[in-house]
C-alpha cells in the first residue's frame, strides 16, 4: 500500500510583499504557522521587482502553497479561480498540463502565455512550437505570477502575457528541511511528492521529486509522470547571488481518442482509441547571477535552455473511424510516428535603475534577450500494428524531417516616471530582429515550394498607468504584442495544401484599465479590456488554372472585448472566518476582414464569434475556517462556444465542429491542521458528477469531443519537519 507522507511547505514569499507599502521596498521573508487571520491568497505584484517594473499593469499572485484546492492533480478552475476570465481547456483530468488562456486566446499549453519557472523560460521553442511541455507538479510551487497582455514589452513573443510558477526554496534558518507529500485517489491515483532543504551559512539548496501514476476517468486513459529538480544558491558577496538550476520532467498519457456526440451522450468514460501514446521529456537547465552594487541598481542574467524532445505514437483518425483488427491481415492499422527534438536557448541580462529628477524617484528598466533554437520535427513515420508505446518504425525514413532554426536578438526598455507621489506613466518598446530558417524534405513537396525564412523584425510600443486613490489605484494601460508564425503554420497539412511563401506573423495590441484596491475585509479589482490579433492564420480556398488547393496563409482578424470582475469579502466571528468571492469575465469577440475556405470557395466570417471564446465565465466561492479546520466550495460556470470560424451549431458527425454546450461545476475542497508539522486535505472535484466537455480541438490530440473528468476525489496527508 501506499504510505500517505505529506508535507506543508509554507515557506513565505521571498522577494515579493504580498502588500507592499510603497512601491519597490520588500519585506523580510516571515514564516506564518497557525491558521490564517486573513485570506490573503491573491494580492497584486509591487510596482517594482527585481529588474522589472510593474506599475499600471494587470497582475496576480496566486498563493499556492497555503490554499484549499487539488494541487496533486493540477486543477486550473480552483489554482486559478480568483483570476477572472481563465480558460480551462480540460481534456487530461490527470494533471500532465496546465492549458489554460486569458481574453480569448487559444489555450493549448498555455502558448499564449511567456511561461516561466523561477523568472526562466520553459516554453519549448517561442518561434517553432511555442507551448510549454515543461510539466510542474503544483506541490513544487509556493505561488504564481501572471501578469496579462501588457508584458510584452518586458517579454516579447506573447499575446496572453506571462505565467511565472515560483517554486519552494528552503527556510531562511539554517540546517534541514524534509517535506513528505503523499497523495491517493479515485481511478488508481497515486502521488508522492518529497522534497529535501537546506541552508547553510551563505549557500542554499533545494532538491526534489515528484511521481504520479492514474488510471484515468475514461478508459485507456492511464497516466505515468514524474519531475525531479535541484536549485542552489550562493551569496558570493553581500551584493551578489548566483544560482544554477536544473529540472526534468517526463510523462507518458495514453489517450483515449475524440468521441462523436452520440458517443458522449451514451458514455463520456468509453474510449475509442487504446494504442494511442503521447509523451515530452523535456529538460530545463539553468543560471543566473543578481548583483545589486547599490540600493537605487539591480542587475540580473538569466540564461536557461530546453532541451528534449516530444513524441507520440498514434492511429490517428475521426472519432467515427474504428481503430479495429483488419480481417484480412489478422492486425491493426500501422501507427504513425511523430518526433519533435527540441534545443532551445535564451539568456538575458536586465538593468533596473532608480534615480531622481525634479524631487521625485523614478526608476528605468531596460535589458538585452538573445534566443537560438534549433527544433527537428520528424512525422508521418510508419509504426508498428502492436498496442504498446513504441516509436520503431517498420519502414525507413519520416513523410516529413524538417529542421527550424531560429536567431533572435531583442532589446528594450520601460521608464517608471512618478508623475506625482500618487501618479507614476510608464513608457516604453520592445524591440526584436531575427529570422527563422527551415530546411528538409516532405514527401510530395519540392524545397522550393514552401517557405525557407521568415522573418522576425519588430518594434513594441506600450504606455501604462497608475494613480492611487483611496485606499484603491486606476491603472490603465496600452501594449502591442505579436506571435511568430510557428512551426505548425509553416508545414501543410496534405499534398492539397500549399503555404503561402509571404506568411505574416501575427500582431495586434491589448488595452486595459480597471480600479482595484483593499479596504479592510474587502478585496476588488473591477477592469476592462480590448484585444486586437491581427493576421490569424487559416486556410484559403485558391485555384491555380488546373486544380482548386488549400492555400495555409493569413486569412483575417479579430477583437474580443471583456470586462473582468473580482470581488472578495471576509468576516471573523471569534474562532470562525467565512468569506467570498466572485471572479467574472464577460467577454464578446469577432471576426475582421477575414474569410475561411468553404468547399471551393471562400466565405466571409466577418462579424462573426471567434471559436473557443465562451461570453461568460464565472467562478464562485466560499470558504470557512474554523480554528486549524477550513472548507471551500466552489462553483464554476463556463458559457458555450464555438468550434469553428463559421460558427456552426449542429455537431458534425464526427464531433470536429459544432457548439461546445454550457456547463456548471461544483468543487468541494478541505485542510486540517493537526499542528505545524502535519496537515491533512481533501478535496471532491465536479460533486455533481457533471458530464461536460470543454472545447472541440482543431488539431492534437484529434478533432472531436474530449470528455473532461466526472467525480473524482482524492486525499492528502501532508508532513514537514
Amino acid at each position: 500500500g501506499i504510505f500517505l507522507r505529506l508535507a506543508m511547505a509554507m515557506p513565505a514569499f521571498a522577494g515579493t510583499p504580498a502588500h507592499p507599502a510603497a512601491p519597490g521596498k520588500t519585506t523580510d521573508e516571515v514564516i506564518i504557522e497557525g491558521s490564517r487571520t486573513r485570506d490573503d491568497s491573491i494580492y497584486r505584484l509591487p510596482d517594482i521587482q527585481g529588474t522589472e517594473i510593474f506599475s499600471g499593469k494587470k497582475s496576480e499572485v496566486i498563493d499556492v502553497a497555503n490554499m484549499d484546492a487539488n494541487l496533486t492533480e493540477k486543477n486550473p478552475r480552483q489554482i486559478f479561480a480568483k483570476v477572472p476570465g481563465v480558460f480551462v481547456y480540460d481534456m487530461d483530468g490527470a494533471g500532465n498540463q496546465v492549458n489554460i488562456a486569458t481574453r480569448g486566446l487559444d489555450p493549448h499549453r498555455g502558448w499564449e502565455f511567456n511561461i516561466r519557472k523561477d523568472g526562466y523560460l520553459t516554453n519549448t521553442d517561442m518561434y517553432g512550437y511555442p507551448a510549454s511541455h515543461f510539466s510542474i507538479p503544483m506541490e513544487a510551487v509556493e505561488r504564481v505570477e501572471l501578469v496579462r497582455g501588457t508584458g510584452s514589452l518586458q517579454y516579447g513573443a506573447q499575446f496572453g502575457g506571462m505565467l511565472n510558477y515560483v517554486t519552494k526554496r528552503a527556510p531562511e534558518q539554517q540546517g534541514l528541511r524534509v517535506e513528505s507529500i503523499n497523495s491517493t485517489g479515485s481511478y488508481g491515483l497515486l502521488s508522492t511528492y518529497d522534497a529535501l532543504s537546506g541552508r547553510y551559512g551563505k549557500t542554499d539548496f533545494y532538491v526534489d521529486y515528484s511521481k504520479r501514476v492514474e488510471d484515468g476517468f475514461r478508459n485507456t486513459s492511464e497516466s505515468n509522470a514524474q519531475y525531479y529538480s535541484v536549485s542552489v544558491h550562493h551569496a558570493l558577496t553581500d551584493t551578489m547571488v548566483l544560482e544554477a538550476g536544473y529540472g526534468r520532467s517526463e510523462y507518458l498519457f495514453r489517450m483515449a481518442g475524440p468521441l462523436t456526440d452520440a458517443m458522449f451522450a451514451a458514455n463520456p468514460q468509453q474510449a475509442t482509441r487504446s494504442r494511442n501514446y503521447y509523451s515530452p521529456d523535456i529538460e530545463i537547465p539553468s543560471f543566473g547571477i543578481e548583483w545589486t552594487p547599490n540600493d537605487r541598481t539591480t542587475v540580473s542574467w538569466k540564461t536557461s535552455a530546453a532541451f528534449g524532445n516530444r513524441s507520440s505514437v498514434m492511429f490517428d483518425r475521426a472519432a467515427n473511424v474504428v481503430d479495429g483488427i483488419d480481417p484480412l491481415t489478422g492486425q491493426y492499422a500501422n501507427r504513425q510516428v511523430d518526433i519533435d527534438n527540441y534545443h532551445s536557448r535564451t539568456s538575458a541580462l536586465k538593468v533596473l535603475r532608480r534615480y531622481q529628477w525634479l524631487g521625485r524617484e523614478h526608476a528605468l528598466a531596460l535589458g538585452v534577450e538573445v534566443m537560438r533554437n534549433d527544433l527537428r520535427r520528424r512525422q508521418q513515420g510508419v509504426g508498428t500494428t502492436g498496442s504498446n508505446y513504441d516509436l520503431s518504425l517498420v519502414r525507413p525514413g519520416w513523410g516529413r524531417d524538417l529542421r527550424l532554426e531560429s536567431d533572435n536578438l531583442a532589446f528594450f526598455l520601460e521608464n517608471k516616471i512618478a508623475v506625482t507621489e500618487k501618479w507614476s506613466v510608464n513608457p516604453g518598446f520592445w524591440i526584436e530582429s531575427g529570422e527563422s530558417d527551415m530546411n528538409g524534405i516532405i514527401v510530395g513537396y519540392a524545397p522550393g515550394e514552401l517557405p525557407n525564412t521568415i522573418k522576425h523584425n519588430f518594434t513594441l510600443l506600450g504606455i501604462s498607468t497608475e494613480r492611487q486613490l483611496g485606499t484603491g489605484n486606476l491603472y490603465a494601460g496600452y501594449s502591442q504584442s505579436y506571435r511568430p508564425v510557428i512551426f505548425k503554420d509553416i508545414i501543410p497539412g496534405s499534398v492539397l495544401e500549399r503555404v503561402d511563401k509571404n506568411l505574416k506573423d501575427s500582431s495586434g495590441y491589448t488595452i486595459e484599465a480597471g480600479y482595484r484596491g483593499e479596504k479592510a475585509a474587502l478585496l476588488w479589482d473591477l477592469g476592462a479590456f480590448n484585444l486586437r490579433y491581427n493576421n490569424r492564420m487559416g486556410s484559403s480556398a485558391q485555384f491555380d488554372g488546373t486544380n482548386f488547393y488549400n492555400l495555409r496563409t493569413n486569412v483575417g482578424n479579430s477583437q474580443t472585448w471583456g470586462t473582468e470582475l473580482f470581488v472578495q469579502y471576509g468576516v471573523r466571528f471569534r474562532s470562525a472566518r467565512i468569506s467570498a468571492f466572485t471572479s467574472t469575465a464577460w467577454m464578446s469577440s469577432e471576426y475582421q476582414d477575414a474569410s475561411v475556405r468553404v468547399g471551393q470557395s471562400n466565405v466571409s466570417v466577418n462579424g462573426n464569434e471567434v471559436q473557443g471564446v465562451p461570453e461568460i465565465i464565472s467562478r464562485n466561492g466560499i470558504s470557512l475556517e474554523y480554528g486549524a479546520a477550513s472548507m471551500s466550495l466552489l462553483y464554476s460556470y463556463t458559457a458555450a462556444s464555438y468550434a469553428d470560424a463559421l460558427n456552426t451549431v449542429t455537431p458534425s458527425a464526427n464531433g470536429a465542429i459544432g457548439l461546445a454546450p454550457a456547463y456548471g461545476l461544483i468543487d468541494l475542497s478541505g485542510s486540517y491542521r493537526v499542528n505545524q508539522h502535519l496537515v491533512f486535505r481533501m478535496s471532491v472535484n465536479n460533486l455533481g458528477n457533471k458530464a461536460y466537455f470543454t472545447k472541440r480541438p482543431e488539431f492534437y490530440p484529434g478533432p472531436g469531443v474530449w470528455p473532461s473528468d466526472g467525480r473524482t476525489a482524492n486525499v492528502s496527508m501532508q508532513l514537514r519537519f
